[in-house]
């Protein structure tokens, strides 16, 4: 075989590899994601790691969930904000209906 032959599939491996390694991080629980992705270069200043392997669209697909139309949603605590208190999903279940907001409400 050529030596560009092996050259190339040499750089093929290793960004598959590469890429197998950033589909593993990025489908980690989120504590243990957000501990990895901190050590990462930011999006200011990405790095080459951000322009050789597509993070975006690899965290999109890794996070997707599977939930459908229609679905019941898993059931959550988180407090109440500015209190104390927590409150649970499966509280509100056949009682009324709850919209889920995530992201800024200002």
């Amino acid at each position: 075989m050529k030596l560009w032959k092996k050259i190339l599939i040499g750089f093929f491996t290793a960004y598959l590899l590469l890429a197998a390694v950033v589909w593993i991080v990025v489908s980690l629980p989120p504590a243990r994601f957000a501990a990895v992705i901190a050590k990462l270069p930011t999006s200011e200043k990405p790095g080459m790691l951000f322009m050789v392997v597509p993070i975006g669209p690899l965290m999109m697909l890794a996070r997707a969930g599977h939930l459908r139309p229609g679905d019941m949603a898993p059931d959550f605590r988180l407090p109440v904000l500015h209190s104390q208190e927590m409150v649970q999903l499966a509280s509100f279940r056949g009682q009324k209906p709850v919209a889920l907001v995530f992201g800024s409400y200002t």
